[in-house]
Parts: C-alpha cells; structure tokens; sequence
C-alpha cells in the first residue's frame, strides 16, 4: 500500500510539473495544449482574417502590420521593421536563456488577389463557418462560446490557409508553449513576408543589408500545402521560377481575314511553331541542353520512390489518361527544371470571335528551375532556340524600321523571380521538423525532396547560409489562391499541435 502511495504521488508530481525535455511530452499533452482554448484561438484567427492583404494595396499591408506587432509584442518579440523600396518586412525576434542555436521562422503575411464576385460568401475578408451539405457547403452561424466544434467545419477567407492560418497557428503554439511553463530549445526569430504573393521582389536586398540581424542556425518554413494524401509532410526544397513573356507579330493593327488572308501572315500560327517546337509530344522539352546537369543517383531514387504517390488516382481526378514522360515517376520529375506555357492571347474567342488577323500574339511561359539549373542558362538556351528557328528575338516591341526589315519578329522579355534550393534531410532544420512531427504521430512523416511549385526562399539559404526545411500544416484542398479558400478546423486544431511540437523539439 505505502508503495502504490508512493508512486501515486510520483505520479501526481511529474504530471504537475512544467515538462521540458522532448521526450517526456506525449502526443496527446501535445494535442490537449493545441485545443485548450478553442474560442480564444477561433476569435484570434477571425481578426487577423479580416485584415486585406493584398500586396498590390500597401497601406493595406501596414495596417495588417500595426495589427501583427503587439501580437507578437504580447507573446515576448521584440519588433522592427526592414525597409524595403515595397512594403516593409517584419522582424520579431524571442531569445531564450541558454540557448546554443537559433531558429529562423519564415511566415507569409500577405495573400492572393480576391474578386469578390466569385466567392459565395458575403466578402473575402469576413471569415465565415461553414459546414459539409450534399456536394458543396452550407454558411451556419459562428460557433458561440464553449460550443462542440466539429472538426469537419470550415472556416472560409482569404488567406485561410495560405498563409495567415499557419501564421496564427504560431503565435496560438507559442501561447501553449508559454502556458504549460515550457520553452523552446532554440532562440526565435521570425521574418514575416509582406510580397510573397508578388514574387517577394524586394526580399533578397532586405535580407543582405539585414544579415546579422537574421544571423540564425537554421531556417523553418511554416507554408505550404502536405503531401496529396493529407499525411504529415516535410519538404527539403523547392523549384525556382523564371517567367518569360513571349510576343510574334503580324501588322501593326487587326487585318480582316477575308481581305487579306493568305497575304498578311498570321502572329498566332509564328508563336504556335515556335511553341510546339519547343516540346515533344511526350511532354519532353527539346531545347537543347535543357536538362543538363541533373542526374538523379541511386540513393536519391530511393528518397523519391518512399514518397507514397498514387499517380494513377492523381491522373484521373485530373481526367488524364497518361502523365508526361519526362520521368518515370512524379517525385523524379520534379527533380528537373519544367517549361510550361501559362497563358495565351491572341485576339479573340468564343461570342466575342471576330475574322481578323490578330496584331500580335502573345504567350505567357513559366520554366521552374531546380538546384542544378542556373534560370540565366535556360533562358539563354530558349532564346537561342527560337533564333535557331529563323525569327529576330528582341528585348522589346519591334520598330517600323525593324518590322521593314525582318520577316519573323518576336520579342523575348523574362524575369528571374527567385532561385530553387534544397537542403539535406539531415541538416538541422530537417532533424528539428522530422523529430517533432515523428514524437506527434508515432512515425516518419512523409520527406519531399524537392517540391514543385515556388517559394522565395533561396535567398535566405544564399544569402545566410543557413539549411531550410517546410512544415506544412494545413488540409490539401484548401483552395490556396482560388476563391472559397478555406482552412478544416480539424486541421486548423492539429496545426497548432504541429508547431508546438517542432518548436519544443530538441534535435539538434
């Protein structure tokens, strides 16, 4: 009996006492922290929705700013604002005593432009609750106060979940982590990106005239959608995006068909040879020397092939009947740099089809990059390839004189929006974010060595020096950029546990 008190009271002890050390925080410690003040964490997440922020409005932007720093003041940052020629980026920083490393958080505060048209609610910035009716979703009143949420219920705004939902995510971990008496193994620093949305134009100069400032061991990015399976993710990577606009040109105004067809060549049938010359019918890019550089080794092939895609489900939800035969599987075609043709314009369609001759024919093209691909390299060798082809490339619209003299004429304008990166999966943030997310549910989380879309985050790997790793925490049909974006409160709730657990992990 003496020894069942003894233990009971042992037990009573450690279960009172602040726990601090990784291993002695359970999965479901973890989750109780992330739901224990659901209406507080709800109420939170609804102001900051409210907020416009679009970068293109910047006195929107410092109003969502004025609103950010007391929050981050309140939970122990220290603030300042970098400068920038846009929209000023914030910096909030959190020492903590003894601590040997420092961790740089990288959070986005602006979002996708809205056109309040589309979207079934009342406006983009009032956050609504919603809940799963038939094949679409019904508009219920706002949970009141100590209601029972059902984790399916969505919340719908912009930016919900791309990304001010992970950047209230943090500051809700950072006030469980405070609450239970903890502290995170590593100094804070977080940069919150005010122009992602745009490319973040001016976040490189920032960065290099602030590197002591952002002086850190490591850089965790809390952005981005999971794995298509919805399991826990961490990303090592991402491509890097150049975009080029690519203009053929016929006379100078509209001609009509009839009267001159078979006479005034034609813009639009110029830039579909140039573009059809540029891939196989297999979806192989034929630019010379496109893919050189990238060699995908054996152990390498291995990392890709753990990631649990099912490609024959994502073909058919996409109505697809084969995939492009760049590589032999998803992950390893995201491995090489992708030439893709975002947007054309050339006159009119549909009601508005008229018979003319359009005056130019224009096409959008994006071409993702990867570590091995310098984005300068490629588009020289995509000019080069349409000069090989027989047209006069210009930087800019042609002049008459030029017109008089050349038959072919296009313009090639591009831009080098950011650089691709990847770190090691066993660099320190990739140890922090795997050992965090391994201690939250009981397994590896699904490792993507490269991701396939962009984030500017090269710059800070170049320009600090520091690995980077991406923690995802939120669903993967979030609708991110569309309109009804929206975040599950399930996710939402899990989120919070997510970055409670990373941020008290002591890998490293």
């Amino acid at each position: 009996m003496k020894k069942l008190s003894a233990f009971l009271l042992l037990f009573v002890f450690f279960a009172l006492s602040p726990v601090r050390a990784e291993n002695d925080l359970p999965a479901e410690r973890i989750r109780a922290m992330a739901n224990e003040e659901p209406d507080r964490s709800l109420t939170l997440f609804r102001e900051f929705l409210s907020f416009p922020n679009d970068a293109a409005y910047p006195e929107d932007i410092l109003k969502l700013l004025a609103w950010l720093e007391p929050q981050f003041a309140e939970r122990g940052f220290t603030t300042r604002r970098i400068g920038t020629e846009g929209s000023p980026v914030l910096l909030a920083e959190r020492p903590v005593a003894d601590a040997a490393k420092t961790a740089l958080i990288y959070l986005q505060a602006d979002g996708q432009a809205v056109d309040p048209s589309r979207w079934e609610q009342e406006s983009p910035w009032t956050a609504v609750m919603k809940r799963p009716s038939g094949d679409g979703w019904e508009i219920i009143d706002w949970p009141a106060k100590g209601a029972d949420l059902d984790p399916d219920w969505r919340v719908f705004a912009r930016s919900a979940a791309d990304s001010k939902g992970p950047m209230t995510q943090f500051l809700l971990a950072v006030d469980a982590i405070d609450r239970a008496g903890l502290k995170t193994p590593f100094n804070l620093k977080v940069i919150v990106d005010t122009e992602e949305e745009q490319g973040s134009p001016h976040l490189a100069v920032a960065l290099a005239a602030s590197r002591e400032a952002l002086a850190a061991d490591f850089l965790l990015i809390f952005d981005g959608p999971p794995h298509a399976s919805n399991k826990p993710t961490v990303a090592f990577g991402a491509r890097g995006i150049t975009t080029v606009t690519l203009t053929a040109y016929g006379p100078k105004t509209p001609q009509h068909s009839g009267h001159y067809g078979n006479f005034a060549p034609n813009p639009a049938f110029h830039l579909s040879r140039i573009l059809a010359s540029m891939k196989s019918v297999d979806g192989r890019v034929r630019i010379k020397g496109f893919y050189d550089g990238v060699k995908i080794a054996k152990d390498v092939r291995a990392q890709l092939a753990a990631v649990p895609d099912d490609e024959a489900a994502i073909l058919k939800a996409m109505g697809l009947a084969e995939a492009d035969k760049v590589a032999p599987s998803l992950q390893e075609a995201l491995q090489y740099p992708a030439l893709n043709i975002r947007g054309l314009d050339a006159a009119w369609v549909g009601k508005e089809a008229r018979t003319i001759i359009p005056a130019t024919a224009v096409a959008e093209i994006d071409i993702r990059t990867v570590k091995e691909s310098n984005p300068e390299r490629l588009v020289a060798l995509a000019r080069k390839h349409i000069e090989d082809l027989g047209y006069t490339v210009l930087d800019r619209a042609p002049t008459d004189e030029e017109r008089a003299a050349h038959a072919h004429i296009v313009s090639f304008d591009y831009t080098i929006c950011y650089a691709a990166f990847r770190s090691e999966f066993d660099d320190a943030p990739g140890l922090v974010a795997r050992a965090g997310l391994r201690r939250l549910y009981g397994e590896e989380p699904i490792l993507i060595r490269t991701q396939g879309g962009s984030i500017p985050i090269s710059p800070f790997v170049e320009t600090l020096g520091v690995p980077a790793a991406i923690v995802p925490t939120v669903n993967i049909d979030n609708n991110q950029h569309s309109p009804n974006e929206n975040i599950r409160l399930g996710n939402f709730f899990e989120g919070i546990a997510m970055l409670i657990s990373v941020l008290t992990s002591e890998a490293v």
